[in-house]
């Protein structure tokens, strides 16, 4: 696929949002004060080959082996929870938005926490603090991104998709359609486990870049502010190496 990317040929097929002046007034007339739920693609435990994204049936959400879109927004996450996970959707005990400064009890810088180092966690292998990637992918036609949070186990095959297909390439992650897949994987203990895959599906053209670009510059008002559930985590972590 690498090499086939710089001969792709640049296309327009991408439907953008259409936000004017009258529907941007009216969004934030009608939601201040209020916040946005993004639909969250959950990545499969146990090394299933399948998305879970919610559908018009809350009860029996949709299942797709790829998701098809345009990164509008993607920026690193930690969390971290003195407690086990007991079924309850619980916040953070300390969290950080940008991956670099955490709040709650363990405040500060999280490149030096101790909650953030290798071994601190309770099998003494990985990290207390749970460090993951959130992207919101804007599929074709619709008005608001999906959120695929990304766990350790996915965070490398992302970054060199960034910096090999994309950003090398001369272009931004909102320049080009992104297709997300899954690939099975088998753990050190022999525990299979799902890690997410990239690759570009189509390059768009000049105009269209330009409104995603504009798009992406708005929504980060929004998506900068989703806070951390505690299934952001657990949903794409069982099963996985940490």
């Amino acid at each position: 696929m690498a090499d086939e990317v710089k001969d792709l040929v640049v296309q327009s097929s991408f439907i953008v949002p259409s936000f004017d002046d009258d529907m941007v007034e009216a969004m934030a007339e009608e939601l201040e004060g209020l916040s946005v739920s993004f639909d969250r693609a959950k990545i499969p435990s146990g090394g299933g080959m399948a998305f879970e994204v919610p559908g018009d049936d809350p009860d029996n959400p949709d299942m797709t082996k790829e998701l098809v879109g345009v990164i509008v927004d993607h920026y690193p996450i930690n969390a971290y929870w003195k407690d086990k996970f007991s079924g309850q959707n619980n916040p953070p005990d300390c969290m950080s938005i940008d991956g670099k400064t955490g709040v709650g009890i363990n405040e500060g810088n999280c490149q030096s926490c101790p909650m953030n180092q290798y071994g601190s966690d309770e099998g003494g292998k990985g990290k207390a603090c749970k460090n993951m990637h959130r992207v919101y992918l804007l599929r074709s036609g619709e008005m608001l991104p999906v959120l695929l949070t990304l766990p350790p186990t996915s965070i490398k095959a992302f970054s060199n998709y960034l910096a090999k297909r994309v950003l090398t390439k001369g272009r931004k992650s909102y320049g080009v359609i992104t297709k997300v897949t899954l690939k099975k994987d088998v753990n050190s203990t022999g525990i299979p486990y799902s890690s997410a895959q990239f690759a570009i599906s189509e390059v768009l053209d000049a105009p269209t870049v330009k409104q995603m670009k504009e798009f992406a510059d708005n929504i980060k008002k929004t998506t900068r502010e989703v806070k951390i559930q505690q299934t952001d985590y657990v949903q794409a972590e069982d099963g996985a190496p940490f």
